[in-house]
């Protein structure tokens, strides 16, 4: 392809997988960065090619072991910043953090703002990213962030299905505007689940705002991480009359009880991306994994070439 001299896409260890897919999807081979630990732990990074005038993409989503690939991403960063790269994207498939994104009670960090600015500070020019927890992190940031949306993959998928009557349910209220997109695209009419929180990982079902009887549900969320929330909101649905439930979410984090959680519940199917790996220990036959590569591909594509990244989504 014409942009293979002045384009080159690196990955660190956090999710190598998707970035293999990526470039397979570019037509083009990764570069060539090795990734080491020295015998105390600290990371060392070295490129083994010239990066001079390039355009740089670094792929590196910043989930567990979170603290670990939060410091390779930045580390790689600040050496290609180094090497005379000419421009430095940040491809961060799952931006980690990302749901302490404001003060809930006084003293509070706001550290998904924190990692924004360390981002920034190590060298990056731009950032490319998927579903945040909260949209307005975009504005975290002082560089152009470019932000995608899992939705269209996962309405492809459920649309390949064949459902029927469809109801799109959002686990919160925060969740809506994702939930509203997802029907759009399917046909289908939405609900709500009404929970509380009382405390980070563990909520309360309320109620079920919407018409799910004899329906068939899809539940969507940005990430499963527990389960607690998405497990006991199908339970709720199941309760009040849906005929199958589907669970659907861009970022598949899987923590704690996760697995045993969604193996034990409703749902028929459990649908996810590749933003995040999926280990073996976490896999369950319920489970399908769908890939963003080809999204990530043209949307990587789009901004080597000046394009609207923002066309990708245009129904």
């Amino acid at each position: 392809m014409l942009y293979t001299n002045k384009l080159k896409i690196f990955t660190g260890n956090a999710n190598p997988r998707l970035a293999e897919e990526i470039t397979e999807y570019l037509g083009i081979g990764l570069g060539k960065l090795q990734v080491n630990r020295f015998s105390d732990g600290e990371i060392g990074v070295g490129i083994n090619e010239s990066v001079r005038g390039a355009d740089v993409f670094l792929i590196q989503s910043t989930c567990p072991p979170v603290n670990e690939n939060v410091m390779e991403l930045l580390i790689m960063i600040d050496a290609l910043r180094r090497a005379s790269a000419k421009r430095i994207c940040a491809v961060l498939p799952y931006y980690g953090y990302a749901r302490q994104d404001r003060k809930l009670k006084a003293r509070d960090p706001i550290t998904a703002k924190l990692l924004a600015n360390i981002i920034t500070a190590a060298g990056a020019s731009r950032v490319l990213t998927m579903d945040l927890h909260a949209g307005q992190i975009q504005g975290f940031f002082d560089i152009p962030v470019d932000h995608l949306t899992g939705v269209p993959i996962l309405a492809d998928y459920f649309l390949s299905l064949e459902l029927g009557e469809v109801v799109v349910v959002s686990p919160d209220v925060g969740g809506v505007t994702r939930a509203r997109d997802l029907a759009s695209r399917l046909g289908a009419s939405i609900a709500i689940i009404d929970k509380r929180r009382p405390r980070p990982n563990v909520s309360e079902v309320l109620h079920v705002v919407g018409e799910v009887e004899g329906k068939t549900a899809i539940v969507i969320d940005d990430i499963i991480d527990t389960a607690g929330t998405i497990t006991q909101g199908a339970q709720a649905l199941l309760e009040r009359g849906a005929k199958d439930i589907y669970a659907c979410c861009t970022h598949a984090v899987f923590s704690g009880p996760a697995r045993e959680r969604l193996e034990a519940s409703p749902f028929k199917e459990v649908v996810v991306t590749n933003t995040i790996p999926v280990p073996p220990e976490n896999a369950f036959d319920k489970l399908r994994v769908l890939t963003v590569a080809p999204l990530f591909g043209e949307a990587i594509i789009r901004i080597h070439e000046d394009l609207s990244v923002s066309k990708l989504f245009e129904e």
